[in-house]
């Protein structure tokens, strides 16, 4: 739907684009073939309804189809003009409405890259290298450099030294990265830290983002009813796509970085009190607040408290004591049942 979508709104641009008078809506009708072909659907479907009237199945055939039309119409002209199309309504001396998109209207200025911008870009480009959109960053600069990067400038070999890269290991990234782009659910099987066993996930995906060397989707997970943010590497199988569209708004701005933090415990506003073993949990020692020699092989460390550190601590095995809060503790101990259950 998102593909045929696209496609209409091209074949509207081009034609808007390539005419040199306006033209109307009936004419704009006849030739783009997207609207052609739904026009005879939704007329054959209007006639279907109407048999058992004959005289009158034919008109709300065309009604039924003109409607259709007008409705997908204006918002292919609206999604044209979000889009940056600038779309002029011109009316004839007759009254008849028509549409066109001028050329020097719609003509983008020349691009012009200093050193230092083509560098950038050029570093910008690297970190794909290793990913599915290293053909796209490549094609995207040899573009860049037909419209008018400076010959002299290689920007793959600028400041040579910097080595960015982005990993993208988990098979899941490339379908992830199509549903965010087209907004089509998923469905996918997802391991939490405390669970033995992966349970399935309905979720509307909204962005991927990479945070510390790890890739998080966010997303409406529908089970749930609620945004919720997930660790690629724990998503299990194949993600699969489902056809129906999203059912939850997308917000403007998706915060993946600052959900991750804080239930990493970053962004935290109260103090936890564990006991640590004696040359053990260095990256805890590096977090804590405080730490206290007991001189008996453990060591009593205050850290911060946030969403998240519960499945931390875990890790760390027997070399973790939680003290307080009671409810860290807890949670504590009911991972470590999970996983001795599992």
């Amino acid at each position: 739907m998102a593909i045929a979508k696209a496609e209409r709104l091209m074949n509207l641009a081009l034609c808007l684009l390539g005419t040199r008078r306006p033209l109307s809506k009936r004419e704009l009708r006849e030739s783009i073939e997207a609207y052609v072909e739904a026009s005879g659907r939704d007329r054959g479907v209007a006639s279907g309804r109407d048999r058992g009237a004959a005289s009158g199945s034919e008109k709300g055939g065309v009604a039924a189809s003109d409607d259709s039309f007008n409705r997908m119409f204006e918002r292919d002209k609206d999604d044209l003009r979000e889009l940056g199309l600038v779309i002029e309504t011109v009316e004839s001396l007759d009254g008849e409405v028509g549409y066109l998109a001028r050329r020097d209207s719609n003509r983008l200025p020349p691009i012009t890259l200093d050193a230092e911008e083509a560098a950038a870009l050029g570093l910008a480009a690297k970190v794909w290298q290793q990913a599915r959109l290293a053909g796209a960053a490549s094609g995207a600069l040899q573009k860049l450099r037909a419209a008018g990067l400076p010959e002299d400038v290689d920007p793959y070999e600028a400041h040579g030294a910097l080595e960015p890269r982005i990993p993208v290991h988990e098979a899941a990234f490339e379908p992830l990265m199509l549903a965010c782009r087209d907004r089509r659910p998923v469905v996918f099987d997802y391991r939490k830290a405390n669970a033995a066993q992966p349970g399935t996930r309905h979720v509307e995906p909204w962005a991927l983002e990479c945070w510390r060397g790890h890739w998080y989707l966010a997303g409406f997970d529908r089970d749930r009813g609620a945004e919720r943010v997930f660790r690629l590497s724990r998503i299990t199988g194949r993600v699969r796509s489902r056809g129906s569209g999203f059912t939850a708004p997308v917000p403007d701005v998706v915060t993946v970085r600052e959900t991750v933090a804080s239930w990493a415990g970053e962004s935290a506003d109260r103090s936890a009190r564990i006991r640590l073993r004696a040359d053990a949990g260095y990256p805890l020692r590096a977090k804590a607040t405080a730490v206290r020699e007991r001189g008996d092989g453990w060591d009593e460390l205050d850290i911060p408290y946030g969403h998240g550190l519960d499945a931390w601590l875990v890790e760390f095995g027997p070399d973790v004591v939680v003290l307080e809060p009671a409810e860290l503790r807890a949670d504590v101990l009911d991972r470590l049942r999970a996983v001795a259950g599992g």
